[in-house]
Order: structure tokens, then C-alpha cells, then sequence
């Protein structure tokens, strides 16, 4: 079986990884990957907003099952360009998608399905944005309506705050057309989880839970990024309350969307909050999550072939998916500056010399090949994930690796996992 993977970052690698542990697999492509997938996998270098190429290529090499890990190339519609062409296609149409893409078009799905969330408004004026702001209390959330990578939220702590992220995003652009449109949201406090489902349209069957740290410094401190971190499973997310988010949240997003015409076939990412034992959603996202992928596929016992597939074919139903009962960390590298400017072109030193399934894998994010070297190309530069019989001994795994690995400017929180443990 010949499978394409799209994308370059952590999670993409996650997957490679997955799928050459397959013995169905016979052929990985992946696009346009990076330089540690480029030792699992044949990257071709095709951008992935390039959809034509993506799918010219997809035909001319006969690929059997095309995975997409971004969330750009399924804004653009992607799915439904490889559908039309009768290619196989892991991830949902562009209006499915839109849960995502648009934080305006989640809210609204929310509200018609009752899924509990932050009381929130949407707007694209400057003057209405601050005129409500100033009626609010804080703390308080701004979000950019569109795709941002992670970046697009700011928990304002006070008014001035808010109203400097507002101008940001509606009056200097910071985010582009990501920013168009804001949407201030009450700040619901409390513990922060994901869980990730797979659905094929009308069966949801969830992963394990994962929590991640979006803020750059140790303590939850400093600017938001893409993610420094994560671990599965999360302690929290006892029975009972996965079963109130597949109840209260999951399924009826799936039955909305259904209901708009807009089945989705995919992962569903439920990004929530729970505040006295209650799931509020923070987010949706339409796709594997970065770096929560690095942690819950170590983490999956059954062939991951085998669920893609019965996502596309719609018999999802038909499957029973199986977890390890161990636990995964993982901790990511980042070049200094990150989420900010950060020089690229860095040799990293220490690399493990292969990536395997009973070694602590190390996944690339942002790396790339420079004269028979490995340098950083990104701000998110490695993910060391490592697999034990429990959170204290994986982390103890992953930042011993940590040390292993050098680059100039090198940076990483010190406490993942610090949630749970001491």
C-alpha cells in the first residue's frame, strides 16, 4: 500500500512514523516533510497549498491513501479536490473544516447544538470591539476568527491588554486575513485537556486524552506558541468526564455539521476546559493535533492503516481500537526567539542515528538537510517523546535525551508535565 503524507512539521513525522511500523505499507511519501522524515519516508517537494501538484502527484504515483496533517491544505479544500478525482483522502471537506477555519462558524455550531462554551462576540469593527470590552470584565479572550497556528489567542489580563490585541489583529494585521474578524470570549478558568476523535461521518471514537503547554515559558508563562510540550494520558480525563465530552461535545458537533450538509471524515480535536467537573470547548481544530500527536500514536496498539481506512470507507464502527496502558512525554526543542524572530540553519549535534519503535523517538519539526548535515529550519525544531510505564519515568526518559541533543540558541520549558507531577 502506497501512502502520502502532507506536511513538514512534528506531528506529520508522528505519523510517518506510525505508518512504517504498518506491515501494509509498502511505499511513504511525504510532502514536503522535513529532514528527519526524509529518513522514514520520500519527501517530494511539493508546498502544501499546492493542490494541484499534491493531486497530480498523488495520480501519477498510484497512491492508495493520501493522510493530510495541516490544517491549511483542508481550509483550501484539498479533500474535496482528491474526492472529485476519486482519491482516497484522510480529512474533511473545506465547509466540514470550516470548525476549524473559522472560530465564528464553531461558535455558531455551539450554539445550535448547545455544546457547552465561553460566552463570546464576534467583530470586525475596532470601535464595537472596544466599546464591549470595556463593558466586560477581565481576564478576557481575543481570538483571530481564521487560522493563525496556534498563535491567534491572547488571555488579556486587563483592558488595555485586550484592546492592544484587538488593534493587532483588526487595525495593524498582525495575523492577516487570519484577523479580519476577532471574537472576545468570556475566560473560563479551570484544567485544560484535549481529546482527539476519530469520525467518519456518524460513528466518533475518541483517543486518549492528551494535555499540552501552549505558553512559551515554564510556569504557563509568556506568549502563546504552537505548543512546548504534551502528554498522554491525562490523569484528569477519568471516564466519566470522556464520556460527558464524546456526550456533550463531540457527537453533537458531529450531528451538526451533518445537519449543515457538512459530514466530516477525519479527526475531530476537542480543545476544552473543565471547570468543576464541566467540559467547556476552548476550540475545535479538523486535524491532528501538534505536538498531542507526538504523544497518543506511540500510544495506539492498533495498525493505524487499518483506522484511516475505516474513517474513508465509513465503517468505522466496524473497529475496535486498542491503547497501550503506558504513558508518553514529550518535550519540544524550539530555536531561541521562538514564538518570536529565531535564526534558522543551525547544525544540530546529537541526533540518534536511526528513529524506531522501541527507542525514545525523536520527531523533527522544523529541520532540514544542509550540506549532509541536519540544521534548524523553524521555530518548533525537534519533539523528544519517550514511552514508560508512567508519566514520571517517561519525562525522566525525554529530558534525558534532551541532553543529549545541542544546538546554538537551543530552548525548551523545564516542566512538562508538571501539572500532574511533582
Amino acid at each position: 500500500m502506497k501512502i502520502l503524507v502532507i506536511g513538514s512539521g512534528g506531528r506529520e513525522h508522528a505519523l510517518v512514523w506510525k505508518l512504517a511500523q504498518s506491515p501494509r505499507v509498502t511505499k511513504l511519501y511525504c510532502a514536503p516533510g522535513n529532514a528527519g522524515i526524509s529518513q522514514q519516508a520520500t519527501c517530494v517537494p511539493i508546498a502544501v497549498d499546492d493542490l494541484t501538484g499534491l493531486q497530480k502527484f498523488a495520480e501519477d504515483e498510484r497512491i492508495d491513501l493520501t493522510v493530510v496533517g495541516p490544517e491549511a491544505p483542508l481550509a483550501l479544500g484539498i479533500a474535496d479536490l482528491f474526492r472529485r478525482n476519486k482519491l482516497k483522502v484522510f480529512g474533511p471537506t473545506k465547509n466540514a473544516a470550516r470548525i476549524e477555519s473559522s472560530k465564528a462558524f464553531a461558535k455558531d455550531l455551539m450554539i445550535r447544538q448547545q455544546i457547552p462554551t465561553a460566552e463570546s462576540r464576534t467583530f470586525e469593527s475596532v470601535s464595537a470591539a472596544i466599546q464591549y470590552l470595556d463593558s466586560r470584565p477581565v481576564p478576557i479572550v481575543v481570538k483571530a476568527d481564521g487560522l493563525a497556528q496556534g498563535k491567534g489567542v491572547v488571555v488579556a489580563h486587563t483592558h488595555e491588554e485586550a484592546k492592544e490585541a484587538v488593534l493587532n489583529m483588526l487595525e495593524r494585521h498582525a495575523f492577516g486575513e487570519a484577523g479580519q474578524r476577532v471574537i472576545i470570549e468570556e475566560c473560563i478558568q479551570g484544567e485544560e485537556i484535549t481529546l482527539m476523535a476519530f469520525a467518519d461521518g456518524k460513528t466518533v471514537i475518541p483517543m486518549l486524552a492528551a494535555q499540552d503547554h501552549k505558553r512559551v515559558g515554564d510556569g504557563d508563562t509568556g506568549p502563546n506558541t504552537g505548543g512546548m510540550g504534551a502528554y498522554a494520558p491525562a490523569p484528569l480525563a477519568i471516564p466519566a468526564l470522556r464520556y460527558a465530552i464524546m456526550r456533550e461535545v463531540l457527537y453533537p458537533a458531529i450531528e451538526g455539521l451533518a445537519r449543515v450538509g457538512s459530514p466530516f471524515f477525519g479527526v475531530i480535536y476537542a480543545g476544552v476546559m473543565v471547570k468543576d467537573g464541566v467540559p467547556y470547548v476552548l476550540e475545535f481544530n479538523a486535524r491532528f493535533g501538534d505536538p498531542e500527536t507526538q504523544v497518543v500514536l506511540p500510544l495506539l496498539k492498533t495498525d493505524l492503516v487499518d483506522v484511516l481506512e475505516a474513517v474513508v470507507e465509513h465503517r468505522l464502527e466496524q473497529l475496535d481500537i486498542e491503547w497501550s496502558e503506558e504513558a508518553a512525554v514529550c518535550v519540544v526543542m524550539s530555536s531561541g526567539g521562538y514564538p518570536g524572530k529565531y535564526p534558522t540553519g543551525v547544525p544540530i549535534a546529537g541526533l540518534p542515528d536511526s528513529i524506531s519503535s522501541d527507542s525514545v523517538p525523536v520527531f523533527h519539526a522544523g529541520t532540514a538537510w544542509k550540506d549532509d548535515q541536519i540544521v534548524t529550519s523553524g521555530g518548533r525544531v525537534l519533539g523528544v517523546t519517550a514511552v514508560s510505564s508512567n508519566l514520571a519515568q517517561a519525562r525522566s526518559k525525554a529530558y534525558d535525551t534532551v541532553q543529549t541533543i545541542n544546538f546554538d540558541g537551543q530552548y525548551y520549558r523545564n516542566d512538562i508535565a508538571s501539572r500532574v507531577l511533582p
